[in-house]
């Protein structure tokens, strides 16, 4: 009796859970440019929850996190489209495998944003 191979079970489950949450487009992105965003508990439980938009760290972190852990309408309410698209050549870096390979299948813009960096 063999073992199936759980690492590629486990890539397979976290495309399909990202895929489920992306947005039908970028434009549906229309989330704060600036200022102070809370997150919610259900995507960030522990640690920092307000994340001020004019610091490129926390801006980072906090698209990160909503990349990682938000639903459909955390995408939504929380992204940017403009700027996710500036942030993406170096987001793509820290975000997981899955993540980044589900958001550039699904938004071929975004892996040209890579190479335009």
């Amino acid at each position: 009796m063999s073992v199936p191979d759980a690492g590629f079970d486990d890539a397979v489950l976290y495309r399909v859970k990202f895929a489920q949450r992306l947005p039908a487009g970028l434009t549906e992105l229309t989330g704060p440019v600036q200022g102070i965003v809370e997150l919610p508990l259900h995507v960030v439980w522990s640690g920092l929850r307000a994340f001020d938009l004019d610091q490129p760290r926390q801006r980072m972190g906090l698209y990160r996190t909503v990349l990682a852990e938000g639903t459909r309408e955390d995408l939504c309410r929380f992204l940017n489209a403009d700027l996710l698209f500036s942030l993406w050549p170096v987001l793509r870096t820290l975000v997981g495998r899955s993540v980044r390979e589900v958001w550039e299948d699904a938004f071929p813009q975004l892996r040209e944003a890579k190479a335009a960096a």
